[in-house]
């Protein structure tokens, strides 16, 4: 992946957890700077890197029982791994309950799928 495609992947995730931050009760940042959002965005997208195929693996007959509404899962999931991943790295990123984490993964992946289809010309870019 060039500099350019993981920068504007970096972004979308940045946009992304702010505004599921920002409207969504419960899923919340001690320190609601830019630089706070900027490593939580990083830790996001290696998460995301490493531990979500695995879990798509795993949960491979979860999301075709589901006709992939299963996928809505493994992103709360992910929410939840990135508090974990944030806390070891002094952020403080939290989820107050299973369905703010739910609805801040809706919006984290609706934010994502609507910048990657704004952005898809520079993403296929070589």
């Amino acid at each position: 992946m060039n500099v350019n495609k993981f920068v504007i992947h970096w972004m979308i995730n940045i946009a992304g957890l702010y505004l599921a931050v920002l409207i969504v009760p419960g899923v919340e940042l001690a320190q609601e700077d830019w630089l706070s959002f900027v490593w939580l965005a990083l830790i996001f997208g290696l998460l995301n890197a490493l531990v979500r195929p695995l879990l798509k693996l795993l949960t491979c007959p979860l999301i075709i029982l589901t006709l992939g509404l299963g996928t809505l899962v493994i992103n709360t999931v992910m929410l939840y791994i990135l508090q974990w991943a944030a806390g070891l790295a002094g952020i403080a990123f939290t989820l107050t309950g299973f369905w703010q984490a739910f609805l801040g993964a809706l919006v984290v992946s609706g934010v994502s799928m609507l910048l990657t289809i704004v952005f898809k010309d520079e993403l296929k870019k070589k």
